[in-house]
C-alpha cells in the first residue's frame, strides 16, 4: 500500500485522473463514499485542480482527503437553481476567451465571470480571439471593447490561431503556472490550446451558422501540460453563469473601477442606482466607467432568482 498526494487533472464522473505535479504521470482514482456526500451543494464535490490525498493498493487508487483550496471558480447553472457546479479550482489565472462576432460576445455573460473571479481571487485575462476574421471590418469595435475592459483593470489579449497573433504572449504568461481556459461554446477555446501547444489534441467543433453560437465538444474537465512550460485547464463550453455566494449589496465590490470611486458617495452603504451624491453614477456620466459594465451590475441587481 502507497499513499500521497496529487493534482486532479481530470474529471470524468466518478473517475479521476491523478499526477503528482511537477511530475507528469498519470494514475487513476475514485472518490470515497464519504467524501462525495459533503458536495451535497454542488454537482461536483471535487474538481479539476484540486490537490487531494490519495491511497492505493492492489484493488486501486482511493482518494481519501480533498486538500483546501486556494481559489476556485463556481457557477450556478441557469437550469438548477439549488446547485452550483466547480469549474476548477487552485487557479494561478484565469483566461476567458470571446469574440466579437461568430459568436457574439456576451458582456453581462463576461462580467458575471469576472465578478467571481473577483470574489474568490483569481487574476483573470481576457482574450479576444478569431480577430483576423473581423480586425478590417471593425477596428473601431476593437478598441471600443478593449476600452471597456482595460479600464476596468483587465488585461485583454488579442489573437488569432490562423496569423500566431497574440500567442506567444499567452505562451509565455502560462510559463509556470495553472491556467484555466474558459468561455462560451464556440470562441475558439480548444484551437487556442492546439496553437499554444500543437502535439495537444483538445476537441475542436465547428460553429452553428444557424444560431451563431458554438457546439458543445468539450464534455470533460481536463488538465494539459504545456510543452513550453506550465499547465492549461481546458472547460467545457459554458453556455450559462449565475452568480453564487455573492450578496445583492455586495455585488459592486467586485468591478474593480466601481470599488476605486465609491468611498466618494455620500451615503454608506450605496446601491448606486438611485441615491443622491454616488460618486459611481457620476462616473459613470463623466465616461470614467463604462456604461456597458454599469447596466451589467444593475442586471445582477435585478436578474431573477433562478440565477442565484
Amino acid at each position: 500500500m502507497r499513499s500521497g498526494e496529487a493534482t486532479v487533472v481530470k474529471n470524468a464522473g466518478s473517475h479521476y485522473l491523478l499526477s503528482e505535479l511537477p511530475a507528469w504521470d498519470l494514475f487513476p482514482a475514485v472518490l470515497r463514499g464519504k467524501i462525495r456526500l459533503k458536495g451535497s451543494v454542488v454537482t461536483n464535490p471535487i474538481a479539476v485542480g484540486d490537490h487531494v490525498r490519495y491511497r492505493a493498493d492492489d484493488d486501486g487508487c482511493v482518494i481519501t482527503e480533498i486538500l483546501p483550496r486556494r481559489n476556485y471558480l463556481i457557477r450556478r447553472s441557469t437550469n438548477l437553481s439549488r446547485q452550483a457546479h466547480i469549474i476548477a479550482a487552485n487557479i494561478d489565472r484565469a483566461y476567458l476567451i470571446v469574440s466579437l462576432y461568430f459568436p457574439e460576445v456576451k458582456l453581462p455573460f463576461l462580467d458575471r465571470i469576472l465578478v467571481t473571479c473577483e470574489l474568490y481571487g483569481i487574476p483573470a485575462t481576457i482574450v479576444l480571439s478569431k480577430t483576423d476574421l473581423y480586425r478590417e471590418p471593425a477596428p473601431e469595435e476593437i478598441a471600443r471593447f478593449r476600452s471597456i475592459y482595460e479600464g476596468a483593470g483587465y488585461p485583454v489579449i488579442e489573437t488569432s490561431v490562423h496569423t500566431g497573433e497574440g500567442i506567444d504572449r499567452i505562451r509565455q504568461a502560462c510559463q509556470g503556472q495553472v491556467n484555466l481556459f474558459s468561455g462560451e461554446s464556440g470562441v475558439g477555446k480548444s484551437s487556442l490550446i492546439k496553437a499554444l501547444d500543437p502535439s495537444l489534441s483538445p476537441k475542436i467543433g465547428a460553429i452553428s451558422t444557424a444560431h451563431l453560437q458554438g457546439k458543445h465538444t468539450t464534455s470533460l474537465y481536463e488538465m494539459y501540460p504545456l510543452a513550453s512550460g506550465g499547465y492549461v485547464i481546458d472547460s467545457p463550453g459554458i453556455r450559462g453563469f449565475g452568480l453564487v455566494d455573492v450578496e445583492k449589496e455586495e455585488i459592486a465590490r467586485y468591478f474593480p473601477e466601481m470599488l476605486k470611486v465609491a468611498e466618494g458617495c455620500r451615503f454608506t452603504p450605496c446601491t448606486h442606482t438611485h441615491e443622491p451624491g454616488c460618486a459611481v453614477k457620476e462616473a459613470v456620466e463623466k465616461g470614467l466607467i463604462s456604461p456597458e459594465r454599469y447596466n451589467s451590475y444593475l442586471g445582477m441587481l435585478e436578474e431573477d432568482k433562478k440565477f442565484r
